[in-house]
């Protein structure tokens, strides 16, 4: 865990360089928008103007949740283990668009209930499952912290094998309660108004998630300002994964990509962990959960995707790479303004 107070800021001289690249480039002044400002972050997040996103990698967590038995979702926990390995199958939906956009695919079994005996699945099980947060602890503060430095170096290890940009995704039943509940601390808001239907539940079956995410809130008394704890309390194993590979894009200087409401919980958890980690997460899409929105915000983050996507695995933060892609092509290949007989713009306050 001693890493995480050795994150330093990201570049601001290659951010600049790239800022000026843009303006360089023959078209009005900031016309690409969120688009020009992503790739000026990750300009900074890799120390040089001349981004390189080539090798892509998604990382999959996938993770077993106690509080299913709570009846909070419309699927028993069975369902995470087949979908883990689908994913390292090569079968499942992110599995599709990552062939599609140029991206490797890694399943991470980092607390699943059962045994998935798949070559195929990184094996970094911290336990069996969390626990039941509407009971107690969905876990101990050392698995907490063995969880997030699992991320860590998993970042670590992806870096030395060449990748240059990671996707954050997740596979667990009852994550959609654990990041509720997460929310609803992290942004000091009342359940009723963070909580969505998750994979797909009926008025009945939302209340009754609603009041179970209250009685863990009651149950453990959780502080946002203890992270750890926080995780220790109401969290999941990938979302304490997550947090991870968010700390460890930053000390690993790799931009990491934040995917939907699980994935942006975890994103405010590391946040709150180490604030220098904002400045290594580029945030892909809103998600259609209620506190979607509300998370990017309390970190200072502007989504670029608004598609009401809630699918998970990594699916909608993989949905950025071919828009990175088209980006950087103009701002790799586009003619500037000392090429062709064109006015330079300038900017007009």
């Amino acid at each position: 865990m001693n890493r995480i107070y050795n994150i330093t800021p990201t570049d601001k001289s290659a951010e600049k360089a790239a800022l000026e690249r843009w303006n360089s480039i023959a078209k009005p002044l900031g016309s690409l928008g969120l688009l020009e400002t992503v790739i000026e972050k990750i300009a900074a997040v890799q120390g040089t103007e001349n981004v390189d996103i080539h090798k892509r990698t998604v990382v999959v967590m996938c993770a077993d949740n106690g509080v299913v038995c709570e009846g909070v979702t419309q699927s028993d926990s069975n369902i995470t283990s087949v979908c883990a390995n689908a994913i390292a199958n090569g079968t499942s939906n992110i599995n599709a668009l990552a062939v599609t956009f140029g991206a490797e695919v890694l399943a991470v079994d980092i607390g699943v209930k059962s045994d998935l005996n798949n070559p195929e699945i990184l094996d970094r099980k911290i336990a069996y499952g969390t626990k039941n947060i509407a009971e107690g602890l969905a876990m101990t503060t050392e698995q907490a912290e063995q969880a997030i430095c699992t991320g860590m170096d998993i970042v670590r290890d992806l870096k030395n094998s060449g990748t240059r940009i990671i996707v954050t995704g997740e596979m667990g039943i009852g994550n959609t309660t654990v990041s509720s509940a997460l929310s609803a601390v992290l942004l000091d808001l009342p359940p009723c108004r963070v909580t969505g239907r998750g994979a797909g539940l009926d008025s009945e079956r939302l209340k009754k998630k609603i009041a179970v995410i209250e009685r863990a809130i009651s149950v453990n008394k959780p502080d946002k300002n203890k992270p750890v704890e926080l995780l220790s309390k109401l969290g999941g194993f990938d979302v304490a994964g997550m947090a991870g590979l968010f700390l460890g894009g930053a000390y690993y200087h790799i931009p990491v990509v934040i995917d939907g409401v699980i994935s942006a919980a975890a994103a405010v958890l590391a946040c709150k962990i180490n604030p220098l980690a904002s400045q290594y997460m580029l945030p892909s899409h809103v998600s259609a959960e209620p506190s979607g929105k509300l998370l990017l915000e309390s970190i200072g983050l502007k989504p670029i995707i608004n598609a009401e996507m809630r699918l998970g695995e990594g699916t909608g933060g993989v949905m950025l790479l071919p828009l990175l892609d088209g980006a950087l092509s103009v701002y790799n290949k586009a003619h500037r303004f000392d090429e062709i007989s064109i006015e330079r713009y300038r900017e007009l306050k």
